[in-house]
């Protein structure tokens, strides 16, 4: 059976702005998310959001995962053990990690980075981790590389554009229709959309996060 349920990771002041593009069109589109923080207690995001994991780390297995989304957070440096060796448990069973921000950094520091291509803040943010992967950072907005997914703070809509690649969710075109919208306000991108929603039904109506009656939500 199809695994359609994607994991992201919650702890103190994490980046909530980085993860909702994707969260919004992974649910549209039939996933259910589950957010796991280091304990069942309730965590703060960096925009003051208040959300309570339904998952302990210590309880999250690779084979009840379609995906692992790690964001950013000021408090990385702390719950970087747990959700690094998370990530490095998921890599190592092939199911794709998906980390943005400060989260490229914990990985770089887990030694996650040193022989795959990726992204980031800046080369020299990750470099001054000491980490051995400078050789294979890539000046873009979000990379893939297999099984990982790397972004930098300023791209959670390319972030979620690789996510949605990487999970086949749609067609490669309406894809494309949804980055245009949602990156460069391309109103020609809205019909494309709206026509893929209208013939696949309630199944992942406001999989895109707009209206049909022609607004973005």
């Amino acid at each position: 059976m199809e695994r359609k349920t994607v994991h992201i990771a919650v702890y103190d002041t994490f980046a909530d702005w980085e993860i909702p593009y994707a969260t919004t069109a992974l649910t549209g589109a039939g996933y259910q998310t589950v957010y796991v923080g280091e304990s069942g207690e309730p965590v703060i995001s960096m925009g003051g959001m208040r959300v309570t994991p339904t998952l302990s780390v210590a309880d999250l297995r690779p084979e009840d995962s379609a995906l692992l989304i790690l964001p950013g957070a000021d408090a990385w440096e702390k719950v970087l053990p747990p959700f690094a060796a998370a990530a490095r448990r998921f890599l190592g069973a092939g199911v794709p990690v998906a980390a943005i921000c400060g989260a490229v950094t914990g990985l770089a520091r887990e030694g996650l980075l040193d022989d795959r291509p990726h992204t980031g803040a800046a080369a020299e943010v990750l470099a001054a981790t000491g980490y051995r992967g400078g050789e294979h950072y890539r000046e873009a907005d979000a990379v893939t590389d297999g099984d990982l997914i790397t972004a930098g703070p300023t791209e959670p809509v390319a972030f979620a554009r690789e996510i949605l690649t990487r999970l086949d969710v749609h067609p490669p075109e309406v894809r494309d229709a949804w980055f245009r919208l949602f990156r460069h306000s391309d109103a020609t991108a809205y019909p494309v959309l709206a026509a893929h929603d209208e013939s696949a039904g309630d199944q992942v109506a406001g999989a895109h996060g707009a209206h049909p009656g022609g607004g973005a939500a």
